[in-house]
């Protein structure tokens, strides 16, 4: 007689946000649980005597009753229940005393899945759930998308996830990390693909039109409005809002950037009513808004409003592996013929720290292809300060670093996999090439 399949753990997530509840609950129902959700403590305590969940997620930030004031009632009702609460970087003490008072666990927001992940099946006491068989399969990349390193392969197995739901989006990287080509994937991914994504960068906003550029304006509504305007809530209709660099918001549009996304409905300048606006926003920093609310630059409510998710987009030294492959992707767009890089030109790349990241490799291949009189390019054609970067030194024993694995690739494909050549190339024995390339494939 066949055994009935075990019942899924019911999870339930309390939270007022749609966009958290939505995102939290998709994940973990990936994952192989069941979930309810409840937008209020008083519609979470309600539901406790209908369906007993195995476990609850609960923001502490809700609407007339708080987790905290919660979490008492919860333990009258089910003591043996575990409660992980869900809390905003300024309520962390809080939550660390209400784990004394009987939460089981707390977790920060801007929520890391994978922490979610693990704090919910600690809580459960289970090793996994779900069919270990069904892994998360990646939409198709875009053909000019490299991700050839460990570090961008989890940044893009986390876009997949978060893609599809309508949760704001908080991306953080340095200059030229390609912050918008993140942004672009997001809703390239999302079910809006089909609608406009409409980028800005709030630095280059002038500071006394960023209302009317973001939600537009009536005809008249001031000195130069000849036509009413749309804005760009409204043009990305149905689709995304990319907003570049938002640390640069001016502090004082901030609340009302904040009520658009609370409200999903925005006041033209000059008019006498709200819109309502169907538009996922996703905003974009390299400056730390953290530090930026505690000088009191940036609004916290707006912070923990806009960072539901966090991606944080890794830096070019900590993604060598595609340093490689960017360059022949621009060396494909900026050379007017099939050129190649010479394995000492490949070494200086993978050596040089790369502080203005993806753009500054762009600039330097162009710059390269420019000066590239044959099919080679030679580490003269790259800009001084790159070229000088010639060894990516090779230790002998010990696990492969980034560079070492990065130089042993791309000079392995330089000599068109010849070893003994490649082995020469690289300044070691062939015997030594092969034992790193076993560390590479066994990695």
């Amino acid at each position: 007689m066949k055994k009935p399949a075990p019942a899924q753990p019911v999870l339930m997530i309390v939270d007022d946000e749609p966009a958290q509840r939505e995102l939290m609950g998709g994940f973990l129902q990936r994952q192989g649980l069941e979930i309810i959700e409840a937008s209020s403590a008083e519609s979470m305590l309600e539901l406790l005597d209908v369906r007993p969940p195995d476990m609850i997620l609960l923001d502490v930030r809700l609407p007339n009753m708080s987790g905290i004031e919660a979490l008492p009632k919860i333990r009258q009702r089910l003591p043996a229940v575990p409660v992980v609460l869900i809390t905003a970087f300024a309520d962390v003490r809080q939550a660390v005393d209400a784990v004394k008072r009987g939460a089981d666990d707390y977790l920060s927001k801007p929520i890391d899945l994978e922490e979610l992940k693990v704090s919910v099946f600690d809580a459960l006491g289970m090793r996994s759930v779900g069919d270990p068989k069904s892994k998360l399969t990646l939409p198709e990349l875009p053909t000019e998308f490299v991700c050839e390193s460990s570090a961008m392969r989890g940044l893009i197995e986390t876009i997949a996830v978060v893609a599809p739901s309508d949760a704001p989006i908080l991306i953080q990287g340095q200059s030229g990390s390609g912050k918008e080509w993140i942004a672009k994937l997001i809703h390239q991914w999302s079910h809006r693909a089909k609608h406009p994504i409409v980028t800005t960068n709030c630095a280059g906003l002038s500071a006394t039109l960023v209302e009317s550029e973001l939600f537009g304006h009536v005809k008249g509504a001031f000195t130069g409005a000849s036509e009413n305007r749309l804005g760009m809530f409204r043009s990305a209709a149905g689709g995304t809002l990319f907003l570049d660099e938002i640390g640069e918001m001016p502090l004082e549009m901030q609340p009302k950037l904040l009520r658009a996304l609370e409200t999903h409905q925005v006041t033209p300048v000059g008019a006498d009513r709200a819109v309502e606006v169907d538009t996922r926003l996703i905003a974009a920093t390299n400056r730390n808004l953290q530090d930026e609310v505690t000088e009191g630059r940036f609004r916290e409510d707006l912070y923990y409003r806009l960072n539901v998710v966090e991606l944080i987009v890794p830096p070019l030294a900590d993604r060598r592996e595609d340093i490689i492959p960017l360059a022949r992707q621009f060396a494909s767009q900026f050379a007017n013929r099939q050129v190649r890089f010479s394995p000492q030109a490949s070494r200086a790349m993978l050596a040089h720290t790369w502080v203005g990241n993806v753009r500054e490799l762009r600039n330097a291949i162009q710059r390269a292809c420019l000066l590239c009189q044959g099919d080679v390019i030679l580490p003269e054609h790259l800009p001084a300060h790159v070229a000088v970067d010639q060894r990516a030194e090779l230790p002998d024993a010990g696990r492969l670093s980034q560079v070492e694995r990065a130089t042993i690739l791309a000079t392995l494909e330089e000599c068109d996999g010849n070893r003994t050549k490649a082995a020469k190339v690289l300044g070691i024995s062939r015997r030594a090439l092969i034992y790193k390339l076993r560390d590479i494939d066994d990695g």
